[in-house]
C-alpha cells in the first residue's frame, strides 16, 4: 500500500492564476504589437505620461523594471525617438526621462488598444462581478 498522495482533484489555485495571467499577457502583447508596442514600452510610456516619475530611478520603481533591463528598454525607446534622457545638471548621476512628441503619439495609439483590450476583458461581466474579482485577487495578493 502506497503512502504517496494522489494527484490533486483540482488544479492548485496558484498554478491556475499563473496560467491565466500568462495567457492574458500573451494576448495583451499581441494587441500591443499590432500598434507597434509591447508591455514594457506601454508600462514606461504610461508611467511617463502620468508625470510622476521624472528620473530613471523613479521610473524603475513605478514600472517594476530594474537596472540593465530598464536601461535596455530606454535605449531602444530613445533610439526610436519616443523618450528623451538627459543628465540632471545638479547631479550628473541622475538621468531625467521624458516623453517626446513621437512618444506621445505612440502612447495615444497604445492607449486606444489598451482601452479596447480592457473592454474585451470586461465584456460579459457585471460591475458587481468585476468588483468581486478585484477584491478576491486583492485578498490573494495579501
Amino acid at each position: 500500500m502506497s503512502t504517496q498522495p494522489g494527484p490533486p482533484r483540482q488544479e492548485p489555485i496558484g498554478l491556475y492564476i499563473q496560467r491565466v495571467a500568462k495567457e492574458l499577457n500573451r494576448a495583451f502583447e499581441v494587441e500591443l504589437s499590432a500598434v507597434g508596442g509591447n508591455v514594457p514600452t506601454w508600462l514606461i510610456l504610461v508611467s511617463l505620461k502620468s508625470g510622476k516619475p521624472e528620473t530613471q530611478r523613479q521610473l524603475a520603481d513605478a514600472v517594476g523594471i530594474r537596472g540593465a533591463t530598464l536601461t535596455h528598454h530606454l535605449e531602444g525607446l530613445e533610439r526610436n525617438g519616443l523618450v528623451a534622457r538627459e543628465r540632471d545638471p545638479n547631479n550628473r548621476r541622475v538621468q531625467k526621462v521624458a516623453l517626446t512628441d513621437a512618444g506621445e503619439e505612440a502612447f495615444q495609439r497604445m492607449f486606444k488598444t489598451v482601452v479596447a483590450f480592457d473592454s474585451q476583458l470586461r465584456d460579459g461581466f457585471t460591475d458587481k462581478e468585476l468588483e468581486t474579482l478585484r477584491k478576491l485577487l486583492g485578498r490573494l495578493t495579501e
